[in-house]
């Protein structure tokens, strides 16, 4: 069975949200163009990396093309909206890659699905038709940078860090390994730890 690359050249949205709540949530990356909407899963890991490279992408791009954006800067994201629904996922995202077409002066980003077959990564930003479904976006770097700062916020609205030990603190606290398993009192007030 061939491959589906599903590209948008012209998106009116491409966003990173979430389903759930801190601690049991989903991450999703949506991009809509003329009332087409496609929406695929992934790692809060995943997310938290496609935004970081992009920020690098922007800043590379601005020293070697001279294209301005502001990456000084902390962006306005005027898109605060949740998730178009209804929410249908497309694939699991595995492999990702980016890039910059110069011609029409885009960032790309390309979401491939997860898959059991070890990946070429000449199929990363190509039309084979062997190879894993793909979601491919093109991005300006205004839209990037918009999408790399509402991922960011996204990313960091889950659970806060433990201040010993960094893992996510939940609501009744938690185990630190830090302390060895000791009981902890949570900013809750709480007590968690072992044997309880």
């Amino acid at each position: 069975m061939s491959r589906v690359i599903h590209v948008f050249r012209q998106p009116e949205r491409f966003v990173a949200g979430t389903v759930g709540e801190p601690g049991d949530r989903a991450f999703y990356l949506q991009a809509i163009q003329d009332a087409r909407t496609i929406s695929v899963l992934l790692e809060k890991q995943q997310v938290s990396v496609l935004a970081e490279r992009i920020e690098a992408l922007l800043a590379e791009i601005a020293r070697r093309f001279g294209t301005e954006v502001d990456t000084g800067q902390e962006v306005e994201s005027s898109d605060n909206d949740p998730l178009a629904v209804p929410l249908e996922e497309e694939f699991r995202v595995g492999t990702m890659g980016l890039g910059w077409d110069a011609d029409s002066k885009s960032i790309v980003v390309e979401l491939l699905a997860v898959t059991e077959e070890e990946i070429d990564e000449s199929v990363v930003l190509d039309d084979t038709e062997e190879g894993p479904d793909a979601l491919r976006v093109f991005l300006s770097p205004l839209q990037a940078r918009e999408f790399a700062d509402r991922a960011e916020k996204v990313v960091s609205a889950g659970r806060a860090p433990c201040p010993l030990c960094a893992e996510p603190l939940d609501p009744q606290g938690h185990v630190c390994v830090r302390l060895n398993g000791y009981h902890q009192r949570s900013p809750m007030g709480d007590v968690s730890g072992a044997g309880e």
